[in-house]
Formats: structure tokens, C-alpha cells, sequence
């Protein structure tokens, strides 16, 4: 217990089934995260720029997901809609099996999304139900280190069975992932009474109420400027490196092993080591901290060759670090400034501003990457920046209303 609790995790005794249920999910999610793609165009006649145009559809169309979770949400409870999501996923990718036609591809694609919106968004409800007496940083932390943990191993099998020629396989322990993620969580029984759910009437309170809320309006803009960088080892990291820089790929392949690494191995001692600042303060160094990355990764693009290397792993660590700050205490943020009897509608917009970020980033950090190798980090570094003051005003809107700012616990 001493040295669990040293490392930064919260006590989990009696909800294995929901650590087993992020592991798996996450697990599930890395065997496929880089295959989609590639997937399709080897199962269907169809040709690169069709499959990417219908999987951005696809996205596109799963947009409002979130709004509707929030409602779910408030009805049936965070566990029965985090089931029901990966519930879909499962089916989703079971579909992905027998897909042929664009259309299929639109169809399975939005399935697979809304599914895992429909998690996501309640996945922060569910720390909720875990740590009713606190340690919901100590949680968060831990569901980011078991996401960046199941994505890394999922993402090691997959690449595996892909190089051995078993596409399908992928898939389909893929859907059976979800399938098992579902079963963990409906057999999971929170430490902390049950929540209220609603059989009859609707909540007394609608998105209206959200829209009205200064602070949480104010936080979720704050988040979507902060999923553009969220976003940089998925679609930045790479092409930079390669295109720009003229490094090797495999090196891109170690900053991303790496960033995962890091994660896995400090999440939990750093959140113990800050939970007890205010949230707000924690994410606005981070914020700071992400700039300077930014700003590093810039300036390499002008730097001597000997100093580029050795430059981007130290931007790396710094931009690492950033996301271990940040995490834990951006999800206590969007719990703690939410009106708890419209809890799920909270979590829904805020989780709209992650998928509106998603759906935009591809776009604008290519477009910005095509006018020149710096401007995609000047656009993040500047973004960063603007989320410092933004959070110290949200803080004292917090103050001002006589309600003390979230704390860490």
C-alpha cells in the first residue's frame, strides 16, 4: 500500500473491473490505431484518398455524438453508457469484417466513433463513481497511464500480426477487446453509492444551463486550444522529422516510444507530487511547459545537424512532462466545475471540444506544416500561451462566485 500510494495510485481495491476495463479498451484501440487504413485498402478495391475521405466523413457524422452522451449520461449513469459505447465499438469492428463499399466504410467508421465518444465521455464519470472520497487525480493519472500502457502493447501486437499478414485478426480480437471491456464494466460495482438514474422524468435542467455557464464555456475553449497539441505524436511528430528535418523515420518511432514510456513510468508521481496545488495553476505551468517544447521544435528546424537530434528528445521530455502535468488535472477541472445533477451534459460538450479539435487538426496543422516547417509549432506554442492567462481568469470567475477552485482529491 506504502509504495502504491508513493508511486502516485489511488486505492483500487474493488474496482479491478474498471482498471481492467480502461486496459482493455486501451489495449483493443492500439492494435488498430495506425491499421485502419491500411485495413481497408488491402481488403477493398478502394483507393487511399476514397478510404480517407470516407473515414473523415465518418467522423464528421459522429460529431454530435457527445451531446447526446451527456443526456445518456444523466439518465442511466456513467457505467451503462461507457458499456453500452464499447458495446458498439464491438459491433463496429465485427462489421469491419465484411465491409466492401465506401458506404460500409462511412457506416462502420461512425459506428466505431460514436462508440468511443460514448466512452470517453462517460470514462470521466466513471473515476467519479471510483473515488467518491476522494483521489479522483490519483484516478485520472492512472487511466492516462493505462491508456498510453494498452495503447503501447496493442499497438506492438498489431504491428506484429499486420507484418504476418493477419489483418483480419487485428479486427477481430479488436471487436472482441470492446466486447470483454463491455463485460468488465457491467460486472464492476462502484465503491460509493449508486447513482440517482432517471426512469420517468428528465433531469430539470438542459444543455441551456451549460451554454449559461461562463466558467465551463470558458474552460472548454481553453481544452480545444490544448487538444491541437494534444495531437502532435499522432499527426505532426513524423512527417515533420522526415519531411522537414530529413531525419530518419525509426527516429520519430523512438520519440513516440519514448513519450509513451515517460508517460507510463512518472503519470502517477507526478500528479502525487502537484495534487496538492489548485488544478488551475497545474495546468497553466503545463501550458508554459508546452510552449517551451513548441518553441524548441521550432527553432530545430534552423539548428546545426549535430544539435537536432539531441534537441528533439529534449523537446520531447518537455513536452511529455507537459501532458503528465496537465492530464489529470484538465479531466478534475471538467469534473470539479461541473453542476453535478447535469454532470453528463458537462462532460458532453466538454468532450465536443476533443472531437472538434480532432476533426480540425488534420487540416490546419497540414495546411500550416505546406507554408512552412515552423508555422504548425508557432500556431501551437502560441496557443499554449493564451491558455495561461485564460486559465488564471477562469480561476478567479471561480473565486469571485464565492465557490472555491476544484482541488485535487
Amino acid at each position: 500500500m506504502a509504495i502504491s500510494l508513493s508511486l502516485g495510485l489511488p486505492r483500487t481495491a474493488g474496482q479491478r473491473p474498471l482498471v481492467g476495463a480502461h486496459l482493455v479498451d486501451s489495449l483493443g484501440t492500439g492494435l488498430v490505431l495506425s491499421f485502419v487504413v491500411i485495413y481497408f485498402a488491402r481488403t477493398t478495391s478502394l483507393g487511399i484518398a476514397t478510404i480517407g475521405a470516407a473515414l473523415t466523413t465518418a467522423r464528421l457524422l459522429a460529431l454530435p455524438t457527445a451531446i447526446v452522451t451527456g443526456r445518456l449520461i444523466d439518465r442511466f449513469g456513467a457505467r451503462a453508457t461507457a458499456a453500452a459505447g464499447n458495446a458498439l465499438s464491438a459491433l463496429a469492428y465485427a462489421g469491419f469484417l465484411t465491409v466492401h463499399q465506401v458506404w460500409q466504410i462511412v457506416l462502420v467508421g461512425w459506428l466505431a466513433q460514436v462508440g468511443a465518444v460514448a466512452y470517453w465521455t462517460s470514462s470521466t464519470g466513471l473515476v467519479v463513481l471510483a473515488a467518491p472520497g476522494g483521489e479522483r487525480t490519483r484516478w485520472f493519472a492512472l487511466v492516462q497511464t493505462l491508456r498510453n500502457a494498452g495503447l503501447a502493447v496493442g499497438a506492438a501486437l498489431g504491428s506484429v500480426l499486420v507484418g504476418a499478414g493477419e489483418l483480419r485478426a487485428v479486427v477481430a480480437l479488436n471487436a472482441v477487446s470492446y466486447l470483454v471491456a463491455a463485460a468488465l464494466l457491467v460486472l464492476w460495482r462502484p465503491a460509493g453509492p449508486a447513482p440517482r438514474q432517471q426512469t420517468t422524468a428528465p433531469s430539470p435542467g438542459s444543455y441551456r444551463d451549460v451554454l449559461r455557464d461562463g466558467r465551463y464555456l470558458l474552460l472548454v475553449g481553453i481544452n480545444l486550444c490544448n487538444v491541437f497539441g494534444s495531437l502532435v505524436t499522432s499527426l505532426l511528430i513524423a512527417v515533420y522529422l522526415v519531411q522537414s528535418l530529413h531525419q530518419p523515420a525509426w527516429l520519430a518511432g523512438s520519440l513516440l516510444m519514448m513519450n509513451g514510456l515517460q508517460v507510463v513510468l512518472t503519470q502517477g508521481p507526478v500528479a502525487r507530487r502537484l495534487e496538492h496545488l489548485r488544478p488551475t495553476r497545474v495546468v497553466a505551468a503545463a501550458g508554459a511547459v508546452n510552449a517551451l517544447a513548441f518553441a524548441l521544435f521550432a527553432l530545430l528546424a534552423a539548428a546545426p545537424g549535430w544539435a537536432v537530434v539531441a534537441g528533439l528528445y529534449a523537446a520531447m521530455f518537455l513536452y511529455n512532462l507537459a501532458e503528465t502535468m496537465a492530464t489529470p488535472f484538465a479531466e478534475e477541472l471538467s469534473v470539479g466545475l461541473a453542476r453535478p445533477d447535469l454532470r453528463g451534459r458537462y462532460l458532453g460538450v466538454y468532450q465536443l471540444s476533443w472531437n472538434t479539435g480532432q476533426a480540425l487538426a488534420p487540416g490546419l496543422l497540414t495546411l500550416l506544416l505546406s507554408h512552412g516547417a515552423v508555422w504548425p509549432w508557432v500556431f501551437l506554442a502560441v496557443t499554449a500561451v493564451a491558455g495561461v492567462p485564460a486559465l488564471l481568469l477562469l480561476e478567479r470567475l471561480v473565486t469571485g462566485t464565492g465557490t472555491s477552485t476544484p482541488t485535487a482529491g
